[in-house]
């Protein structure tokens, strides 16, 4: 059976695609051109396995889907996670394409994610490796999507495939960085050739003036250095008011809320159907969150959560994904 493999040049997405020639696959390696040019080390691995490569340049699509709404977000103020939409509107739309073009079933990457059948639906659950577990990013996967994707590295931890892909003399480059197409991940700097600068207020809960910033957009939820209002005790962000031009700081303890709203709602089972439904599950609010205890209910098409324990630094635009157990079974935009 043929399979498509993404190939980043690292060592996840190499092992990947080795593990499935073990287990009898014939694996095409696929890169995708995302932002800027493709290194060798992809290619080398492939070399180095004997399979067929290619790359594929989603460049254009990246920009427009991804890019641009990276843009557009920080310019409402909220923070968007780039991961996340580019894996649902680019990445493995555009594996699953290639994959057709060249006669493959199915397609592959390096995430520590597990993908499941119960009989009735794919089920995605929590890699093994609880620190390098990303779930998180694949959580807008859609059935089909899911029936077609194979994660090769879900039961191993990063430890393990780094003395795998070692012993296999596969030399590679270091861990992508979190932000692809924002060099050394200094996002403030790159929103600057962006968004024109605007200099607005920054306030307490009181709306007391503390100082003044150039672009609410350089700033997000929780952030503590570089605000500008220097105090014995340090000041967090914790509101950005695109509407008003604001910042609004305060105490660590400001940071903590228990409830948030969620929209753009997605379903990995018949979970929930309606709007009167609640039940208490686990809500993880961005990637290096650990899921807490929550009750949820359906408002129209938005979901109310409401923590058991108060949450740090809730963050419009970022993902909330909803877990049974290890399994993922929703998820939506936290608005």
């Amino acid at each position: 059976m043929k399979v498509v493999c993404g190939m980043s040049g690292g060592v996840d997405s190499g092992v990947s695609a080795a593990l499935l020639l073990a287990q009898g696959y014939e694996v095409i390696g696929v890169t995708l051109k995302l932002w800027g040019d493709v290194t060798e080390e992809a290619q080398n691995i492939a070399t180095q396995l004997g399979i067929p490569y290619y790359v594929v340049d989603s460049s254009s699509k990246f920009k427009k889907k991804v890019v641009n709404c990276f843009i557009k977000e920080y310019s409402k103020g909220r923070t968007p996670n780039t991961c996340v939409q580019c894996n649902e509107n680019i990445k493995f739309e555009a594996l699953l394409e290639k994959a057709s073009e060249l006669g493959a079933e199915l397609i592959a990457t390096g995430h520590y994610a597990r993908i499941e059948s119960n009989g009735k639906s794919f089920v995605l659950k929590k890699g093994k490796d609880a620190n390098k577990e990303q779930s998180y990013f694949l959580a807008r996967l859609s059935q089909k999507v899911l029936s077609k994707t194979l994660l090769p590295i879900g039961d191993y931890t990063k430890t393990k495939v780094k003395e795998m892909a070692k012993d296999m003399g596969f030399i590679t480059k270091s861990e992508s960085q979190e932000i692809c197409f924002i060099k050394n991940d200094n996002y403030r700097e790159f929103l600057c050739d962006e968004i024109p600068e605007k200099e607005g207020a920054i306030v307490d809960k009181n709306g007391e003036v503390l100082g003044k910033h150039k672009g609410f957009w350089g700033y997000t939820i929780g952030q503590r250095r570089g605000i500008g209002t220097p105090r014995d005790k340090p000041f967090y962000v914790t509101h950005i008011n695109a509407d008003e031009n604001k910042i609004v700081v305060g105490d660590e303890e400001d940071l903590y809320s228990d409830n948030l709203i969620i929209d753009n709602l997605s379903w990995m089972s018949d979970f929930m159907t309606e709007t009167t439904h609640e039940s208490s599950i686990q809500v993880k609010i961005r990637y290096r969150h650990k899921p807490a205890w929550a009750n949820i209910t359906f408002q129209d098409k938005d979901a109310i959560v409401k923590f058991k324990e108060p949450q740090r630094a809730i963050t419009p635009g970022q993902l909330a994904v909803f877990y049974q157990e290890e399994a993922v079974i929703g998820s939506g935009w936290i608005k």
